[in-house]
């Protein structure tokens, strides 16, 4: 029996606190300008496009797919499988993947121990992580 008696004084307090408060002209005025506001802040929401890959730079578009997907295993172009075969220019230039057609082959078919990530990224991705890869070893991962 209490919580019936709480249950309706909330109810009768937000009944009592709506009509005291705002004259039956204000609630219709108040009413509006929610349902207003409510429908501008869902059709800005649905207007704002997504960002797509073609915004972002290749460089800032690559170190993401890196982040995402090679950075486990290639921190700061380490290698925590193997340590002599990392990203750093030396070797890149030593196992002759020093550009990024070469560096691209092994992202999108794999070696040795390194998975094949072709059926994972896109073109474009691969491209852009394959950049970003020779642009950080140029900078000795700086």
């Amino acid at each position: 029996m209490n919580n019936f008696l709480n249950a309706h004084h909330n109810n009768f307090a937000r009944y009592i606190w709506w009509t005291i408060n705002y004259s039956r002209k204000e609630r219709i005025i108040l009413l509006k300008f929610i349902a207003f506001v409510t429908i501008f802040l869902v059709s800005y929401t649905l207007s704002i496009s997504p960002v797509h890959a073609e915004t972002i730079s290749n460089f800032d578009s690559g170190a993401v797919v890196f982040e995402a997907n090679c950075a486990g295993c290639h921190i700061n172009g380490g290698n925590i499988v193997r340590r002599g075969k990392n990203l750093k220019s030396k070797a890149l230039h030593k196992y002759k993947v020093d550009n990024e057609e070469a560096i691209a082959n092994i992202v999108t078919n794999g070696k040795g121990l390194m998975s094949a990530y072709g059926d994972k990224l896109s073109q474009q991705e691969i491209a852009d992580v394959s950049a970003y890869v020779l642009q950080q070893a140029a900078k000795n991962w700086q």
